[in-house]
């Protein structure tokens, strides 16, 4: 399965503060390898500007450390899954521990579009 993974930027480390991050690091995933990271400055942080901005850029999961909830109700109705509480640490670590199932979360917002299966949610998207 394909995906691009999206994750708020502070420097080379996951930012705690979704609306606060300076960058995006789009992790594009390929039969669960990681085939390309693309950083990506976004617009002037406003009240729902990112959500619409990072799923423009073609995002299907978030991987946040903190964030809001008209935020992720904003990911939520564009079909972006949201995974928050994630640790601060690399792209390529969250992202690889995120496929492996092995990412410590707080809460997950995933929208399956009307699935029944929500996988087990173990988490191994």
């Amino acid at each position: 399965m394909n995906k691009r993974i999206a994750i708020p930027m502070a420097g080379s480390l996951l930012s705690e503060h979704f609306g606060h991050c300076q960058a995006f690091a789009y992790v594009d995933v390929e039969n669960n390898s990681i085939t390309k990271i693309t950083m990506m400055e976004p617009p002037e942080h406003q009240p729902g500007t990112f959500p619409k901005w990072v799923a423009a850029n073609g995002a299907t999961d978030v991987i946040a450390g903190g964030m809001g909830p008209m935020a992720v109700n904003l990911f939520n109705e564009a079909g972006v899954n949201v995974f928050v509480g994630a640790p601060l640490d690399t792209p390529t670590n969250l992202v690889n521990n995120f496929l492996a199932g092995k990412l410590s979360l707080s809460a997950n917002y995933c929208d399956h579009h009307g699935e029944d299966d929500h996988h087990g949610h173990g988490h191994k998207h």
